[in-house]
This record gives C-alpha cells, sequence and structure tokens, in this order.
C-alpha cells in the first residue's frame, strides 16, 4: 500500500493491485478471431528508466521499432459523438491503441473512459484541460498535470490518485518546460511525443487527411503517429487508414508500460 495526499488528505492506493487490474484486460484477446483483419502484431513493453522521451518530431529517441510498424495513439478524449466511432473501428480490426485522455472531460464521461479500459486501450493522460504547461505559472502546470491524472484514476478505478496507473504522458501541443520534463522524469512517467501526425487539428476533408497521413507514412515507413478521436473527420478517416495498414503490409504495434511481475499476451 502506498499513501499518497488527495486533496488535503492521505489515501491508501494499492498501486499493485491497480497496475494488475488494468493489464489483466489488456492480456486478453491477443489473436483476433476475425480473418482478413489488420489485427495486433505484438505488444511491446515501454521501460520507463529507458524510454523517458519519446517521438522523434520532439526528442532524439523513439520506440525500437521495425519497419512498417506503427503505434496509434489518440489525444483530447472522450468525447461521446466520435470516440465511440473510432472505438468501433479498432475493434471491427482487432487493433489496440493509446488514448490520452483529458482528465476533466474524463470525470464528466467515465463511462466511455472505462469503454476504452475494457477494450484492451492503453490509456495515457493529457492534463485536466488542455492548457498549455508553457503559458502558466510553474505550480499551475503541476496542478494541471496532477489533476489529469487523478481525474482519469478517479474515473477508471475510483480513486483520486496522482501516481498513474499507466505512466505514459502527452504534453497539449507538445509544450514543454525543462520543470515539468523533470518533474515527469522523476516520477517515472514516460513522455510521448510523436513521429508522425496527419494534422488533423487542421480543417480538411476526411480523404484529404487520409491522403496526408499515407503519404507522410510513405517517407517515415514505421513510428508513433498521433490523431485525435475527438474529430469527426479522423473518425471517418480512420477505417480507410486501416485497411491501407493492412493491405500495405503494416503492423500494429500495442505499447505498455514494462510493469515487474505483470505478463501480457503476443509480448516480444
Amino acid at each position: 500500500m502506498r499513501l499518497q495526499k488527495i486533496a488535503g488528505k492521505f489515501v491508501n492506493l494499492p498501486v499493485a493491485a491497480l497496475a494488475s487490474l488494468v493489464w489483466v484486460t489488456l492480456a486478453q484477446a491477443a489473436e483476433c478471431p476475425r480473418k482478413g483483419t489488420l489485427g495486433t502484431s505484438r505488444i511491446l513493453r515501454v521501460d520507463t528508466a529507458r524510454f523517458p522521451r519519446i517521438g522523434l518530431k520532439n526528442y532524439p529517441q523513439t520506440l525500437p521499432l521495425k519497419d512498417h510498424e506503427v503505434v496509434l495513439t489518440f489525444d483530447d478524449g472522450p468525447w461521446p459523438p466520435t470516440t465511440p466511432k473510432v472505438l468501433a473501428t479498432l475493434a471491427a480490426q482487432c487493433v489496440r491503441a493509446t488514448f490520452f485522455l483529458i482528465g476533466k472531460p474524463t470525470l464528466e464521461h467515465p463511462e466511455l473512459a472505462r469503454r476504452i479500459a475494457a477494450e484492451g486501450h492503453t490509456i495515457g493522460h493529457h492534463t485536466w484541460t488542455h492548457f498549455s504547461l508553457m503559458r502558466m505559472p510553474p505550480a499551475d502546470a503541476v496542478e494541471q498535470i496532477d489533476h489529469g491524472i487523478s481525474g482519469v484514476e478517479m474515473a477508471l478505478h475510483g480513486v483520486a490518485t496522482t501516481a498513474p496507473s499507466t505512466p505514459f504522458f502527452r504534453f497539449p501541443g507538445f509544450e514543454t518546460t525543462q520543470a515539468t520534463l523533470d518533474l515527469l522524469q522523476s516520477r517515472g512517467i514516460v513522455v510521448f511525443g510523436t513521429d508522425l501526425w496527419a494534422g488533423d487539428w487542421n480543417k480538411m476533408t476526411p480523404k484529404q487527411e487520409l491522403r496526408l497521413l499515407i503519404d507522410r507514412l510513405r517517407v517515415a515507413r514505421k513510428g508513433i503517429i498521433l490523431l485525435h478521436d475527438p474529430k469527426a473527420q479522423t473518425a471517418a478517416m480512420l477505417p480507410g487508414f486501416l485497411r491501407y495498414l493492412r493491405d500495405n503490409g503494416y503492423h500494429v504495434v500495442h505499447v505498455v508500460p514494462d510493469t515487474p511481475g505483470v505478463d501480457f499476451d503476443g509480448a516480444p
């Protein structure tokens, strides 16, 4: 048991129990029962000490992916009008992804956050309200991080702790400070950048987004891909992109923390 101070009070946090609860779900259904689907090729354990910051758009190193291997990540959810559509598309192709959730909407829609976890996806953290952490006082930036983590943990596990059961974090807009980077590294939390994106924060049609993403992937050939599940154009584009991956020999890798004592089906 670990004591955590939440809202001025100390509570007992069974960290190992929470981690086990999350990863029992992730270990299920390693093989897709439907033929002809893209599927999830393998699970990659991420060592937080070895990979404190990843994504070549932002940092010097990225995940050790092979040629034609991709990691799918989605930011800014959950969002009821579009996140279920993204989940349905991923389920249809037996693909598992990572969702970086914002704390406030997660507490507003806890059932949707729990659905994401129940369907085997990894859940990371994306602050409380998605404000830029480099444009606010340092104490407020820490509060954004902690409040966001505790909100997601409360929605998923009923415990408002600042110790994440999944130590993955992505900065809004990739806007960091050295102090916030050092803070997360000291807590053993991996900071995710990305290797490529579709730029879906810009207005475009699903067809335009698909073409842009394919063109960038043809150059990169592998990597962490950033998308946004609240974007309607991305939800509409995703089935075509997964078909492209399947038809062109790409393999989806599912990332999870390298949690001691916890096993994952399909891990290398």
